[in-house]
């Protein structure tokens, strides 16, 4: 029921819920002036604010601890984003990338130089550097560089090869490749740059030759392309004819002797025979046994040029140069008797002696032709006598003696010693 207004009240104390702690330590049994039905003193007013203080406390508790229930999911949330944080700073790594010459510093998460490439774009070859190698560990920090390799047609002292360098200049290339440029000849400059399509160098080494000239020694340093080129910085002059021990356009080697050959020469002129040959041919109008020189033939000839050299005073044999035909051979024709002889009728006795000497001497026991080689009735020749047993000469036998050894000849070798006039035998 409504309670009247002008009825009085009594003040109520907050109920206590069962196990608070506030209903075990001060029990509401009537102690400590809290017992709600004492007169109106002091000691009731102060009583009441404190309990009520402490009943605001109890109030607050509760709310604390939803709310620390609500932050920490927040708390772990950004908790982990702070581990997250941490593990994504320690994994990148700042790293200083060389190319070819060109750096930069980069970051990455590679573990390695070869997926720090990869990552990067960077294609390396079997002639390409890398350093440090490919599969190494990469730290924060770490440098790694690249050098491409270039070619380099390389010729030193002669001696052609294709080779790699990742020099990017001459200099740099000589060191790497071990080539001891210390007063050579370099066809390119030093300071030369290679570029990615490479050069062709041609490298002469310095090198000790020694020359021999006119009786002396000179040993020389030089970087010369050719054995002329060293014996011309040696000083020495050749003239005329002058040559060296080996070739002027070759290349000196290292520790070579070149002798310089002083030359002198004239060259001569000589003509020599040129044999004929002999034909022959039968002929039936003559007898077996006769032969005819129709054509005596003649000798050719040679003409023939000789070098005649003196080298350092020493005589050379003469070397041929040239040789030309002059006049050709002429064959020398002979016709050989095939006409059977009549039968016999005792040996050479009835032959025409006479016609035979006749036509050889005139008849005249003592003639000579003009050479003087032949004489007497069948002109005999001095040796073909003496072979028939005859001495001195033939024109100085008397006739008789003649006509005996002609006789003699005649069975020997038939009418062949008298080609011309021996068919007169069978007239």
């Amino acid at each position: 029921m409504p309670v009247a207004p002008d009825a009085p009240t009594e003040p109520r104390l907050p109920r206590l819920r069962q196990g608070d702690p506030a209903a075990t330590t001060n029990p509401v049994d009537g102690v400590d002036g809290v017992d709600g039905v004492r007169g109106r003193d002091g000691a009731r007013g102060t009583g009441g604010r404190a309990e009520a203080r402490r009943a605001a406390r109890r109030r607050r508790i509760p709310e604390r601890s939803d709310s620390l229930r609500r932050l920490l999911p927040q708390a772990l949330v950004v908790a982990f984003l702070a581990g997250g944080t941490s593990a994504f700073v320690a994994n990148d790594k700042a790293i200083e990338l060389s190319v070819d010459g060109r750096p930069r510093t980069l970051h990455t998460f590679a573990d390695d130089v070869s997926e720090l490439l990869a990552d990067e774009g960077v294609k390396v070859g079997a002639h390409d550097m890398v350093a440090p190698a490919p599969g190494t560990a990469l730290a924060s920090g770490d440098e790694v560089a690249v050098r491409y390799g270039r070619p380099v047609h390389l010729t030193v002292d002669g001696e052609r090869r294709r080779v790699w360098t990742t020099a990017h200049t001459v200099d740099g290339a000589l060191g790497q490749l071990g080539v001891r440029a210390e007063g050579a000849h370099l066809s390119a400059s030093r300071s030369r740059r290679i570029g990615p399509e490479g050069l062709a160098l041609d490298v002469r080494t310095e090198r000790a030759v020694t020359i021999m000239a006119d009786g002396r020694a000179r040993t020389i340093r030089t970087n010369a392309a050719s054995v002329a080129e060293a014996v011309r910085e040696a000083g020495i002059t050749l003239h005329g004819q002058d040559m060296t021990s080996v070739p002027g356009a070759s290349f000196p080697r290292d520790g070579q002797a070149v002798t310089v050959l002083r030359v002198t020469g004239t060259r001569e002129v000589r003509e020599e025979r040129i044999p004929f040959e002999v034909r022959r041919a039968d002929d039936a109008s003559l007898f077996e046994g006769v032969e005819v020189v129709e054509n005596p033939g003649r000798y050719g000839a040679w003409r023939l040029t000789y070098s005649l050299r003196t080298v350092n005073g020493v005589k050379q044999r003469p070397r041929l140069e040239r040789s030309e035909v002059v006049r050709h051979p002429q064959d020398r024709l002979v016709r050989v008797g095939t006409k059977p002889h009549p039968p016999s009728r005792g040996g050479a006795d009835h032959l025409n002696w006479k016609s035979l000497a006749a036509c050889e001497s005139g008849g005249r026991p003592g003639a000579v032709d003009p050479s003087g080689t032949y004489g007497g009735l069948y002109q005999f020749d001095t040796r073909t006598w003496h072979t028939l047993g005859g001495t001195g000469h033939p024109q100085d036998a008397s006739a008789a003696e003649q006509t005996r050894r002609a006789k003699k000849l005649y069975m020997r070798r038939g009418t062949t010693p008298w080609p011309h006039c021996g068919p007169r035998l069978h007239s």
